[in-house]
């Protein structure tokens, strides 16, 4: 039985240089975030979409240090916003 926290585990594609892909999906089970988070970043530029490689069905994906940076970034600038509101 699943516990809210709970998260499934996030299966990505090995390229040969040892990089982990993920779509947009696997980038959110990886975060533990839901889809539309991910996408936000993207309209926001922490993810720049002309960085995505495409997969075999045409999805758009973002290597495991892409994602890592761009949720670096939104927690940066969600804690400068606090920073700024107090």
């Amino acid at each position: 039985m699943t516990r809210p926290g709970d998260r499934e585990p996030a299966h990505g594609r090995e390229d040969a240089d040892g990089n982990i892909w993920f779509t947009i999906a696997q980038a959110a089970a990886f975060t533990g975030r839901n889809r539309q988070t991910i996408y936000s970043w993207e309209r926001r530029g922490h993810l720049d979409r002309s960085q995505a490689r495409a997969d075999e069905h045409g999805r758009r994906i973002y290597s495991q240090h892409q994602i890592a940076a761009a949720e670096r970034k939104a927690r940066h600038n969600a804690a400068e916003a606090q920073r700024v509101a107090a």
